[in-house]
């Protein structure tokens, strides 16, 4: 299994980001309405960073309210780790792991073709994991 297995059930507009110079009160509305945790920062095309919640706290720790007006640029974690769609779920995972972070963009060739959580990549592993235990049993019992 790879993320473009678990990509693929997704729409094609299903993509949310937002760009450089969003305030950052703005894509906080985002992150709230959609309810999810982070979004790719898109510049010309291209991923150039990730904004989290984990930078809005920061931000708001530092700066406090004044934060807000400020654009995602000044916001953003950069520069941005990314997987491909051709990457698997546990590969993935151990990404995450050791870098301590929760979302990962998809790019291939260059193009943000989606966008991870770290719980959509528990979820498949599981899925696997109950698929494999499935077929496990079936066997057993028609040995």
């Amino acid at each position: 299994m790879t993320i473009a297995a678990i990509l693929q059930d997704r729409g094609e507009n299903s993509i949310i980001s937002v760009s450089l110079d969003m305030p950052v009160v703005e894509a906080l509305a985002l992150l709230a309405d959609k309810r999810i945790g982070a979004v790719p920062v898109i510049d010309r095309e291209q991923v150039v960073g990730i904004l989290s919640e984990r930078d809005m706290i920061y931000g708001m720790r530092r700066d406090g309210a004044a934060f807000l007006d400020r654009p995602v640029r000044e916001a953003m974690t950069s520069p941005v780790i990314t997987v491909t769609s051709r990457t698997t779920p546990l590969e993935a995972l151990a990404m995450m792991t050791r870098r301590r972070i929760r979302h990962l963009p998809v790019v291939d060739d260059g193009v943000l073709v989606g966008f991870v959580s770290i719980g959509d990549l528990v979820k498949a592993r599981m899925e696997r994991i109950e698929q494999e235990a499935a077929a496990m049993r079936e066997y057993i019992q028609t040995a």
